[in-house]
């Protein structure tokens, strides 16, 4: 098939959606696959690519710059700049920028997941909010968590695989790492910069991090030999 030909069999099925009330404010850089299925009213941004099997629900907003592989979203959902393989995405959540869903992810409704999360072989709970800077792997994660910036779940010890569960309602402080196998009770809280090991119960606070210790004066010397070095 020509370069021309590639061109006017995407055009054609672009019109096929554009007749059932998908709306395309250009067809710069959009790729749809024949098979998939979009909804009335859902609007596909400029270098949105979809593949495979995917099926997107009404009123979805999907792009701009996204790529969707065998997914299927829900109705309301925003999908921005992101890509997704092999997942399933509910009702009114919103995805991206920058996000990368990876197989066997289970997005519920009304989920947050924000710039440079990546989500793989995981489930996340109904209104949980994932803003940005986050791995989540191989994990079950309640409904109405919300996640801090810079928070792992360590699902790889070299040999393994293993899961981690985040309960209901729980808050992961920014810059925690959860080492699976491990468990987050209900309303539980981890503390900023720890590195939890072993299982947190419902409603516990977790702290693990090392004390704080400030010597004082220590860096004058290094001080007076920058400033000095840097004044010549």
């Amino acid at each position: 098939m020509s370069i021309l030909e590639q061109e006017k069999f995407y055009l054609d099925i672009i019109e096929k959606h554009i007749q059932n009330g998908v709306v395309f404010l250009t067809s710069h850089g959009v790729v749809i696959d024949p098979q998939v299925e979009i909804g009335k009213g859902t609007q596909i941004l400029p270098g949105t690519i979809l593949k495979g099997n995917t099926k997107i629900g009404e009123n979805c907003v999907i792009g701009p710059n996204s790529m969707i592989t065998d997914c299927t979203l829900g109705d309301n959902v925003v999908f921005n700049s992101s890509q997704g393989a092999q997942s399933t995405v509910a009702d009114g959540a919103k995805i991206g920028p920058f996000t990368q869903l990876r197989p066997d992810s289970h997005i519920e409704k009304n989920v947050k997941i924000g710039d440079f999360v990546e989500v793989k072989n995981s489930t996340i709970g109904e209104g949980t909010s994932i803003a940005h800077l986050t791995y989540i792997g191989d994990s079950d994660v309640g409904k109405h968590v919300n996640f801090g910036c810079g928070v792992v779940t360590v699902n790889y010890d070299g040999e393994s695989k293993n899961r981690t569960t985040i309960g209901d309602y729980a808050f992961i402080g920014c810059n925690t790492n959860l080492i699976a196998p491990v468990k987050v009770g209900n309303g539980a809280y981890t503390a900023a910069g720890s590195t939890i090991t072993k299982d947190v119960g419902d409603c516990d606070l977790a702290i693990a991090r090392a004390k704080q210790e400030n010597k004082t004066g220590w860096a004058k010397k290094k001080l007076d030999k920058y400033i000095e070095k840097h004044s010549k």
